[in-house]
């Protein structure tokens, strides 16, 4: 079977350089999908052998809707697709690796592989991201925005969720699962990712939008039997809104009850360094709050009618 790469970005300048050389004679095909770029990258593009598809941008961005129109674009010919973000580079080997599994293996339709962080050494918040992506090895429920796709399996569930503004990924990947097929995490490495996420604020509107796919899903998928990210929104909410607001309001005219609002957090992030490192479980203890954040501007939203829009980080 043939494999084509669908490659999603914005602005990514050399980093869109390096995804595309990085895919040649790796891939049959190479379909590129910008989404508004003003830095020349639809020229580079096409001088790099990709053909180009430029998103209508009067329509609302999202990621899912990118991928879509890049996995429209394939012929039949086409057996497996690896999607991939402009800010990524392909990792030689990985294509003979997942399409080998893939062969042998016909009830998965997905694979992925480690991605790591280009630069962790550069900030917390890359590091962070870099331990984020270290996922345990063998049959998963999810992949990331990487991944090598059975295009039969992705085309019959009809694709990514195109009003996700996050989340696609996981959510994709619950309906095809529902519908029998498996995603498997592999034991090797896929691609390397440049955040550059180095400030504080980046990592706060990350979380923020973590924090919306979190409720979107479960409002999605919440009663299906895994009750997806159901969990994940309880806790935001909890952590990041209700305890809080319950602390300051007891605390009125009490002064005890503040007291109890200094320890309960530390005592969360204690407990959390227990399974990892003090720094991960203080930046997971802190994330609640723009998660929270992140899902009750989901809930607003749903209330007001309205259509929710990406928010970026980078």
């Amino acid at each position: 079977m043939s494999v084509a790469a669908v490659v999603i970005g914005r602005n990514e300048g050399e980093r869109l350089v390096a995804c595309l050389e990085a895919l040649q004679g790796q891939v049959g095909q190479i379909v590129y999908v910008d989404s508004g770029s003003t830095d020349g990258s639809l020229t580079v593009a096409q001088s790099l052998g990709a053909k180009v598809i430029s998103l209508d941008m009067t329509l609302p961005f999202t990621a899912a809707r990118a991928r879509n129109a890049g996995v429209s674009a394939l012929g039949d010919e086409v057996g497996f697709v690896q999607l991939l973000d402009g800010d990524c580079v392909l990792r030689a080997g990985w294509i003979e690796t997942a399409t080998a599994f893939l062969d042998a293996t016909p009830e998965a339709a997905v694979a992925c592989g480690r991605r790591r962080e280009r630069h962790p050494e550069h900030s917390i918040y890359n590091a962070l991201i870099d331990e984020e992506w270290d996922t345990p090895v063998g049959m998963t429920k999810a992949c990331g925005g990487d991944a090598l796709m059975r295009l039969a399996a992705l085309r019959a569930v009809g694709g990514y969720h195109e009003g996700l503004i996050a989340g696609e990924e996981p959510e994709l990947c619950l309906r095809l699962r529902q519908a029998g097929w498996q995603v498997w995490r592999l034991d090797a490495e896929m691609t390397w990712h440049d955040a550059a996420l180095t400030q504080f604020g980046q990592w706060w509107r990350r979380c923020r939008r973590a924090g919306h796919a979190f409720a979107e899903g479960a409002y999605l998928h919440g009663a299906s039997p895994e009750k997806h990210w159901v969990a994940e929104t309880r806790r935001a909410l909890l952590w990041g809104a209700a305890l809080p607001l319950f602390i300051l309001a007891a605390s009125i005219g009490v002064t005890g009850w503040m007291m109890l609002g200094l320890f309960v957090y530390p005592l969360q992030i204690a407990r959390l360094a227990r399974r990892r490192s003090l720094k991960w479980a203080f930046f997971t203890t802190l994330a609640k709050f723009p998660e929270a954040h992140g899902a009750l501007q989901f809930y607003v939203t749903c209330l007001r009618g309205g259509e929710a829009r990406i928010i970026e980080y980078k």
